[in-house]
């Protein structure tokens, strides 16, 4: 699903995200219904991993995408309140999956769940594109008349300055590479990785992921290993579930306040190191009740995390680039997302203990959060400075423009003040001869 990120946002910018999320929903519901008919596990791998994984990426990723396009004001509530839907299906999808199993066994089991997941269709046909408003075509109009008017400016300066015209074959393979570049561009933006701010999310997400899924995996087993009967272990991920379920739009409300948003890399830091400071603190839990606690913490942070994962990105590349930063981070988060489990397996196979999976998942993420508060903090002085700059370079452009103004104005005032003194002087050279002559 997360390695399917680049295609899927290839196939936003150049189709939409309706068709995209409609196409989604068709392929989840072929790969389910076909695992009904498999009769092996590599058929099994093919249909539910890799059919239905690729429709899953086409769903998720223009879901997220178009919130941006609909909020603006109110963006971190909406994508609060969209994250909230996969805890509440995380609550219900277990006991849904053993009922399904119980009374039609697991081919009938992949039937019903390839239906449910045909509704991702319905869904998509929802997804209203945004047409273009007649005030936005009023400013390309007057844009495109701006640019019209630079290039003739820039046209006649290049045929004042040099007195040879320069030959066309280098303008015509200069364009020819730049329109590659434009191709290329138009439907994935790899010039985000030239992007400061792009780059710091990139690398501080993909730490933490390494310790990030791990402890929701390993959490029932931790509390079966710890002598907690199986029922009371599940239910462990139920209670983590409705707080995460809490959680989500509660951190969209808190990110949309004028105190937050502004600063909103810094909340997101923060709920990376609180998930981590909880990982670290599991292992102190030695019984039930202990492990309730941490259930009830792990998922108010999961939740706060997950509700600003794809608002932060948006925060600092902006709407019109978001698709294509949306495909490039899952590509690259993918490896460590796949790499977290089993690492923490491995520790578990050699220490025979649970609590080194949790101290380094604790680590991993408050390293990460450490380090996204310390380069948003330097991203956020170079953004001031940067700022500064500007406004001091269109400051000296502004007095360059009064000081030009002032010169032609007063070269204007001397050629209409030259005709009404040259009578003058022709009469004072009369005068001159006349002196001259008696």
């Amino acid at each position: 699903t997360l390695s399917s990120g680049p295609i899927s946002s290839i196939l936003v910018n150049r189709y939409g995200s309706r068709p995209v999320v409609i196409f989604g929903g068709l392929l989840c519901g072929i790969g389910m219904v076909s695992a009904a008919f498999c009769t092996s596990i590599l058929q099994l791998y093919i249909c539910v991993g890799f059919i239905t994984g690729f429709g899953l990426a086409l769903n998720l990723q223009p879901s997220v995408i178009i919130i941006g396009k609909y909020f603006l004001k109110s963006r971190p509530i909406a994508n609060g309140l969209a994250m909230a839907g996969s805890p509440v299906m995380l609550c219900t999808l277990a006991p849904l999956n053993q009922f399904l199993f119980d009374n039609f066994g697991w081919r009938g089991s992949f039937l019903i769940l390839g239906a449910i997941l045909l509704n991702c269709c319905v869904a998509g046909a929802l997804f209203r594109p945004i047409r273009a408003a007649t005030a936005s075509v009023k400013t390309q109009a007057i844009e495109e008349g701006k640019d019209a008017l630079k290039e003739e400016v820039t046209k006649d300066d290049m045929e004042m300055s040099s007195p040879m015209n320069v030959p066309m074959e280098t303008k015509t393979e200069e364009e020819g590479g730049k329109d590659c570049c434009e191709k290329i561009n138009q439907y994935l933006d790899f010039s985000l990785f030239k992007h400061r701010g792009f780059l710091i999310y990139l690398i501080g997400n993909v730490l933490m992921f390494l310790g990030f899924f791990a402890p929701i995996v390993f959490l029932a087993p931790y509390a079966k290993h710890i002598g907690i009967d199986e029922y009371s272990a599940a239910f462990l991920l139920s209670i983590l579930a409705i707080v995460d379920m809490i959680a989500r739009p509660t951190t969209g409300i808190i990110a949309n306040s004028k105190w937050v948003r502004p600063r909103i890399q810094y909340f997101f830091s923060f709920s990376i190191a609180f998930n981590g400071a909880c990982h670290l603190l599991c292992p102190l839990a030695s019984n039930y009740m202990g492990l309730v606690v941490y259930s009830i913490f792990f998922g108010l942070a999961f939740g706060m995390v997950c509700a600003m994962l794809f608002e932060t990105l948006m925060d600092l590349v902006g709407a019109a680039r978001f698709t294509s930063a949306v495909g490039l981070v899952t590509i690259a988060e993918c490896c460590t997302i796949l790499l977290g489990p089993p690492i923490g397996g491995t520790l578990i196979d050699t220490f025979g203990d649970y609590k080194y999976m949790f101290i380094k998942c604790g680590a991993v993420m408050v390293l990460a959060g450490t380090f996204l508060f310390i380069m948003n903090y330097y991203n956020y002085r170079m953004l001031a400075k940067e700022e500064k700059e500007r406004k001091a370079k269109e400051d000296d452009l502004k007095s360059v423009r009064t000081e030009n103004e002032g010169r032609n104005n007063w070269d204007k005032e001397t050629i209409q003040d030259g005709p009404e003194l040259e009578p003058l002087t022709e009469e004072q050279e009369g005068l001159k001869k006349e002196v001259n002559g008696t």
